[in-house]
């Protein structure tokens, strides 16, 4: 927000310089951006008038003017389309420095001489404008200091307010902060209430009373279309960054910078009847007051009459209803709209107006009343006209609750470490506006319409903190016993796994948590995606119930651009909705494209397949020692293919997948396949057992190679863990070296070749003991997994 540091000073009178304000500003919360002039530095310019104003003889495009500067008459040529005679105007003297050190001198254009410059806004820094010589009012006084005349030693402050902080958007706010911070006296804006001298009203019903609980409105007959705004408020609009237009809309934008109440105002004759309050129909159109014409949509609050809308609520009005040179007579209207009705919607018509601005961050709810009897006050003051009574629709039962907060003296105390009396703490608070009544042990705070941000007991504490001075609390170094926690042996660090995957030519990838809907069920179709209330975009409107959908993106963005071999490990969570609750767990997932090994003239160039990303996960399982508790079972998964997709169990419970993308997701994503993805539970990634010291044995290693034949579908973890059961002890590995099928083997039948190695830490193990273990695993195959040996 821009404002003039003279207009804040015609409410607040603190005792300290531009920049100390500016500082102190910032220091409070409300970060001043820049602080720069009215207008650029110059000197000897002066109200000048022109007295004539003939065509040059030798151009075309210029004038010949002559110039009273109040002392003498001189020549001037100027090129200004709007130079002419009786115009008043800014008249730079010869020997005047005009901003860039650009010193005027006796000069001769086309062989006339000229004695001085008319002057554009944009030759004295006023503004950006250069159209024209500037204008002034008839009864500028001629002669007078050009800087005296508009008052220009002024400057003009730039704040950036936080949204929490709407009630700052207005002089009269930000005159309560300054009187807050330097305890000085704050000057209310006067608004007393207009008499009314015509009985003419004009009907307000409100549809929707939950977006607008409350509409002032107010007819104001004959007044003056035909005269120009005073100079002094073009000046504090213009400072404010606000363009001067006619007299109705400056003083509803003048209002609205003053008491940060944006008001509107309909030509009454253009009106049909009533005033209705609702919200649009779908596909209603209107045309605003920009000239563009806006498709509504259903969720729009708007300003109707009896033919449609003629003003999309606290954002901009209608054109065909707006104020023009020729209106007579008005309707002034103030209203509270509620800040979730219009929160969002000018953005979607791509709009933002100081009026949005406002009401989206909340607007007091109890200032309607004062502002519409204050643009009264100044409307007929400047264009005159009858007015008629204030008329109000209001349903209290929808207006925002007088909010009470409880503060305790002792919670100050303990937030801000330090010990502020009671008394500076209720002097902050009641010039803050609020009401405080005292209580054992603290206050009950009644907290004014106007703050919007304060609801909880540590929103009064901030505001002391930040009255009091952010830089006055005490510094303290924190001191506190912080025990070195024990490193835990059994588990594994998520560090290490990291350092694992990079190893093994993985790099890590970081993805959304929000993704597509339509790409999450592609990926997941067991779970419902939490959906977003306020996506940043359709790409991103769920919560992400795997971590594929994202590294499958990962991979299409370095395919194409020419990534051959990929392969990507992401950890973090995942969110799956199991009945009411929501559950966050912690995954690890990997994605793998490409050839298996990297381009190299040794490399091959074989292809990755599914064996390649299980060798991977299973190194990473064995981490932490555990590799043997985990199995893999054929199944089947949405996201991946028919025939190359298995459950990861651990302990026969489920702790994630792996497999090959389904060929469909692989053609919707144009992805050069095959790709292998896999996703475990971090938690059954990370989880180990101690270990444990075992010293090697010097004595010799018994080997015995067994060929037997099992079902296709029996998977080698099956006999592995059968082998691994009745082999014994001093099992030390179990290895399949062979896998055949073909003549000589049933169909539905393989043989595996398994190597069991045995070794004895104190002695050498004997025939009859590595017999008698290879029969018990001989039996043990035959009637736990129907496997005999080959023959």
């Amino acid at each position: 927000m821009k404002f003039s540091e003279q207009w804040l000073r015609e409410l607040v009178q603190p005792q300290i310089g531009t920049q100390e304000l500016a500082d102190q500003l910032s220091l409070s919360g409300l970060e001043v951006d820049e602080v720069e002039g009215v207008a650029g530095d110059f000197t000897g310019v002066v109200v000048g008038e022109i007295l004539t104003a003939e065509q040059h003889p030798n151009a075309d495009k210029l004038q010949v003017c002559e110039v009273s500067d109040g002392e003498q008459t001189v020549q001037v040529v100027c090129g200004a389309p709007n130079a002419r005679a009786g115009l008043k105007t800014a008249f730079a003297r010869v020997g005047a420095v005009l901003p860039g050190n650009f010193k005027i001198k006796k000069a001769k254009l086309r062989q006339v001489e000229s004695f001085g410059m008319l002057c554009a806004e944009d030759e004295l820094g006023l503004s950006e404008d250069h159209g024209g010589i500037m204008e002034l009012a008839a009864d500028a006084p001629v002669g007078q200091d050009i800087r005296e005349y508009l008052n220009l030693n002024d400057q003009i402050i730039d704040v950036d307010l936080t949204p929490n902080r709407g009630d700052c958007l207005s002089i009269a706010g930000m005159a309560r902060e300054v009187g807050v911070l330097n305890k000085a006296a704050v000057t209310e804006v006067e608004a007393p209430a207009v008499a009314p001298v015509i009985d003419d009203r004009f009907d307000v019903e409100l549809v929707d009373a939950n977006s607008c609980p409350r509409y002032l409105g107010r007819v104001i007959r004959n007044i003056n279309p035909g005269v120009s705004t005073p100079l002094w408020m073009q000046e504090k609009l213009r400072r404010s960054g606000v363009r001067s237009i006619d007299p109705v809309v400056d003083v509803t934008n003048y209002v609205l910078l003053e008491l940060g109440q944006p008001m509107h105002a309909f030509d009454l004759n253009k009106l049909d009847s009533g005033i209705r309050v609702r919200k649009a129909e779908q596909g209603e159109k209107l045309v605003l007051l920009d000239g563009q014409e806006v498709e509504l949509n259903a969720d729009t609050l708007v300003i109707a009459d009896a033919k449609g809308p003629v003003a999309m609520a606290g954002i901009m009005g209608g054109e065909p209803t707006s104020v023009t040179d020729a209106t007579r007579d008005i309707l002034l209207e103030s209203a509270f709209f509620n800040p979730l009705a219009i929160a969002g919607r000018a953005r979607n018509y791509g709009l933002h107006t100081d009026s949005s601005h406002r009401f989206e961050r909340g607007v007091d709810w109890q200032l309607q009343r004062k502002a519409i009897e204050r643009a009264t006050a100044l409307l007929l003051d400047i264009v005159g006209g009858e007015p008629g009574p204030v008329i109000e629709a209001v349903n209290e039962a929808e207006l925002p609750a007088v909010q009470q907060v409880q503060l305790r003296h002792d919670k100050v105390t303990a937030l801000l470490a330090l010990e502020i009396p009671a008394a500076e703490i209720e002097e902050i608070l009641t010039r803050l506006g609020m009401q405080l009544e005292s209580v054992e042990g603290g206050w009950n705070v009644t907290v004014p319409g106007y703050r919007f941000d304060i609801s909880i007991e540590v929103d009064l504490i901030e505001e002391i903190a930040r009255v009091y001075g952010y830089n006055n609390l005490p510094v303290h170094t924190p001191t506190a016993k912080l025990p070195i926690p024990p490193i835990a042996e059994a588990r594994l660090t998520l560090q290490s796994l990291r350092r694992h995957l990079v190893a093994r030519g993985y790099q890590e990838a970081i993805t959304y948590s929000f993704i597509e809907a339509e790409l999450q069920k592609s990926f997941d179709n067991q779970h419902e995606a939490i959906a977003l209330a306020n996506p940043i975009s359709a790409e991103m409107a769920v919560m992400r119930t795997t971590l594929w959908p994202g590294l499958a993106k990962a991979l299409q963005y370095n395919q194409h651009r020419q990534q051959s071999r990929v392969r990507l490990f992401e950890t973090g969570q995942r969110f799956q909705p199991k009945g009411e609750e929501l559950v966050q767990e912690n995954v690890v997932a990997g994605i793998l494209a490409g050839n298996r090994d990297a381009e190299g003239w040794t490399a091959g160039k074989e292809s990755l397949d599914f064996f390649d990303a299980k060798g991977d996960l299973e190194s990473l399982l064995a981490l932490a020692g555990c590799g043997n508790q985990f199995s893999f079972v054929a199944d089947r998964h949405v996201a991946l293919h028919p025939g190359q997709t298995a459950r990861i169990e651990r302990n026969g419970e489920t702790v994630g997948y792996i497999g090959a993308l389904h060929p469909s997701l692989v053609k919707q994503l144009d992805l050069n396949g095959p790709v292998y993805l896999f996703e475990v539970s971090l938690e059954a990634v990370t989880g180990g057992k101690l270990p444990r010291f075992s010293s090697l044995s010097k004595f010799p290693e018994s080997r015995r190679d067994l060929a037997v034949v099992a079902d296709q579908e029996t998977g080698f973890d099956a006999i592995r863990q059968v082998v691994e059961a009745e082999a014994g002890e001093f099992l030390k590995q179990v290895t399949l070296f062979d896998v055949y099928q073909g003549q000589g083997i049933e169909p539905g039948r393989k043989s595996l070749a398994l190597g069991l190695t045995w070794q004895h830490p104190s002695r050498t193990l004997n025939e009859e003991e590595i017999n008698s273990a290879v029969s018990a695993v001989v039996s043990a195959l035959r009637e736990r997994c129907g496997a005999t040996l080959r023959e």
